[in-house]
């Protein structure tokens, strides 16, 4: 390495995640409604901070009620006024929420069925709901809207309304020789990293990123790619630039100035992977993906440096400042070896 060049490299990494709450126990309420005009209520405690948990919450009850999407209205998250959901984090949303959701849809559709199954002389079990219209398997004149079930069932004097209640079924870790059963589901998952270093100034670029993971029934693929995307870009900023200090208890990066972070020029090519493997414990057969996405990424990228230049920077962030200082060392060394072998 006696030239300035840029060289490439690729590194790959795994990686596991366990979702939900850790070694304690999770939970997460939900009430469901088929209402007037066709449409349903949810009743959730559910926090969106980006995720798009109400797009999948929508989805998940438009299947489980059989209405369109743009037909469920989810209710605030108000725990006053709505049912428990808990925190948005741990890769919990997907998981916890929409189980509780599913099951309340279900339990509404406990107190409707029958009654349409009555009308049309069949079996609950031979009512089927899909997309707003309702009709009974293997008879072709028995077919309504929504709409007119709703009516019919609540003519009845019947309200589909229902309530579903998940837990996560793990237990804590025993203190003396921390055995036990700290989650119930685990996503995991691999990724490839191409980056490329300038071996003059010791930028890093990330060029491209093949990330596959394995993570249950997909609800919203589109949804699942952008978190997946949005882990990698947020990893890629621990893994090459954000780089926190403080002295004597005060930060020296107070601000984007100083404190860096990835902008959208920094970002690379994703090329996800969804991998379905259903989870067996949960009524949908779902994971999550919020935090996985994170966790192969910097070991992929630290690894695809060594590829490229044949250093190890055993810390993050690998700045230019530490390539640089990786880079003379190894020159130090080789150029040492070469005298001692002489």
């Amino acid at each position: 390495m006696g030239f300035a060049a840029k060289k490439r490299g690729r590194g790959v990494a795994a990686g596991w995640y366990g979702i939900a709450r850790t070694a304690t126990v999770d939970r997460a309420g939900a009430w469901a409604e088929l209402d007037d005009g066709g449409t349903a209520k949810i009743l959730t405690g559910v926090t969106e901070i980006g995720e798009g948990i109400l797009t999948v919450l929508a989805q998940v009850a438009a299947e489980e009620l059989g209405v369109r999407p743009q037909d469920v209205t989810l209710g605030d998250n108000d725990t006053a006024r709505v049912p428990e959901a808990a925190h948005a984090g741990a890769t919990r949303q997907t998981y916890m929420i929409s189980s509780a959701v599913a099951l309340a849809c279900r339990d509404a559709r406990a107190k409707f069925d029958p009654v349409i199954a009555e009308h049309w002389g069949v079996e609950p079990g031979d009512i089927v709901a899909h997309n707003g219209e309702v009709w009974a398997r293997d008879r072709d004149n028995a077919r309504m809207s929504m709409e007119e079930a709703v009516a019919l069932c609540k003519g009845k004097g019947v309200v589909p309304v229902g309530a579903g209640s998940f837990t996560s079924d793990h237990t804590g870790l025993d203190p003396v020789d921390g055995s036990g059963r700290p989650w119930m589901a685990y996503v995991f998952g691999a990724q490839v990293c191409e980056v490329e270093v300038d071996t003059a100034t010791g930028e890093v670029q990330v060029l491209g990123v093949w990330a596959a993971h394995d993570i249950g029934r997909v609800v919203n693929p589109r949804g699942v790619e952008g978190q997946i995307e949005g882990g990698i870009v947020q990893a890629l900023g621990q893994a090459l630039m954000e780089d926190y200090r403080l002295e004597q208890g005060r930060t020296t990066t107070p601000g984007f100035a100083k404190y860096i972070l990835p902008t959208s020029l920094d970002v690379p090519q994703v090329t996800s992977v969804l991998i379905e493997d259903r989870d067996p414990h949960n009524p949908l057969g779902v994971k999550g993906i919020g935090e996985p996405a994170m966790v192969p990424t910097a070991p992929a990228i630290m690894n695809a440096i060594y590829d490229a230049v044949g250093v190890r920077i055993a810390s993050l962030p690998a700045t230019p400042e530490k390539v640089l200082a990786a880079l003379a060392a190894k020159r130090a060394a080789e150029t040492a070896a070469g005298q001692a072998a002489e």
